[in-house]
């Protein structure tokens, strides 16, 4: 394991590069950490947001990242852009010396994402990928109940994400609905749905999938199916649409077992609607109080995420989601992909 610097003498100075729809919650979760951490930079291409983003935050803003890795005191620089620009600015960053964390999906393509793990290996400088689904507490319940093995043996999982995302939002910039940028329903609105199968579930077998661009005027899927085989045995599907109506409606998964049979539902796996398991626990008193309201489908997350990684920059904790954990998904979503587009059986792992 590589030792890397810790920083315990000062807080963590963190600079944030795109400050569009995501850079608030990221915004939020650093104010909620202001004992610790503080915004020295922030940068965007388009004016109206740095300038805001300027306002809200005090940091000096920039519109070019070459630029401000000249002059930033920043170890850690948060990317908050489209997807697809993640590898070559992660591998810029990295070559800066300083840490990197990146949003959701880590990149739109399967070489991108190595790139960018042995970029930061080769400057000995962290990878942290944005997971904040994963401290959901509903979540978290139900890791707990798999890691105890309480299902047994476990038989079938269903994920569905049905949500709305209307012409407008695809409109509202260039990148969006692009294969390179973006990436479809999949890879972009339902990605932390897809990190779900392997982190609960573990290692996936075979991928089958069908896509579809059935109403958006977009380069890629508005909606698609997948049919997973996981090298325990275990069948799964996942149904994922951007087009109910008339509003996000459901995001979901469903676990069957030998020894149990749960539910997590709601508009963002947020109401755990059943837990039955053939042994009792005295944790399952605590099931309605993991419930909580929604108004966003990204959860509540990103300040229990931002906790771990300042954790981990000063020497207290590991890593819940560093590079290589943000390939598990990715590695996913690519075979997804593949299957849809040569409608065959993609086998995992990739080729490495």
């Amino acid at each position: 394991m590589r030792n890397y610097p810790v920083i315990t003498d000062r807080k963590i100075r963190l600079a944030l590069v795109g400050c569009g729809r995501i850079s608030a919650n990221h915004f939020g979760a650093m104010e909620q950490h202001a004992d610790r951490v503080e915004i020295v930079d922030v940068c965007d291409v388009e004016p109206m947001a740095l300038d805001k983003a300027v306002k809200r935050t005090a940091a000096k803003g920039h519109s070019s990242l070459t630029e401000m890795l000249k002059t930033s005191t920043a170890d850690m620089v948060v990317l908050a852009t489209p997807s697809g620009l993640h590898p070559q600015q992660s591998v810029e960053i990295a070559e800066s010396g300083r840490h990197v964390m990146t949003e959701k999906p880590m990149a739109t393509r399967w070489h991108d994402g190595l790139r960018m793990v042995k970029a930061c290996d080769e400057a000995g400088v962290r990878m942290f990928v944005v997971k904040q689904n994963r401290r959901n507490a509903t979540l978290q319940l139900l890791k707990r109940a798999v890691e105890q093995k309480r299902f047994g043996r476990i038989y079938m999982v269903n994920i569905n994400v049905f949500w709305t995302r209307p012409q407008e939002y695809y409109d509202s910039a260039k990148w969006r609905g692009t294969w390179e940028y973006d990436g479809g329903a999949f890879m972009n609105q339902a990605s932390h749905y897809v990190d779900l199968l392997d982190w609960l579930i573990g290692p996936i077998e075979s991928i089958q999938a069908y896509t579809a661009t059935l109403e958006r005027d977009i380069q890629v899927e508005d909606s698609g199916v997948l049919s997973i085989r996981w090298r325990s045995g275990a069948l799964g599907s996942m149904n994922v649409t951007m087009l109910t109506y008339p509003k996000n409606l459901e995001g979901s998964i469903t676990i069957l077992g030998e020894k149990g049979t749960v539910r997590i539902g709601g508009v963002a796996v947020n109401e755990i609607q059943h837990w039955e398991f053939a042994e009792k626990l005295p944790e399952d008193e605590k099931i309605s109080a993991a419930n909580y309201e929604t108004t966003s489908v990204y959860g509540f997350g990103h300040p229990l995420y931002y906790d771990n990684v300042i954790k981990v920059m000063r020497g207290e904790a590991e890593p819940e989601t560093d590079g290589r954990e943000g390939l598990k998904s990715l590695e996913t979503l690519i075979a997804a992909y593949l299957a849809a587009r040569d409608g065959k059986r993609i086998a995992l792992p990739l080729d490495y």
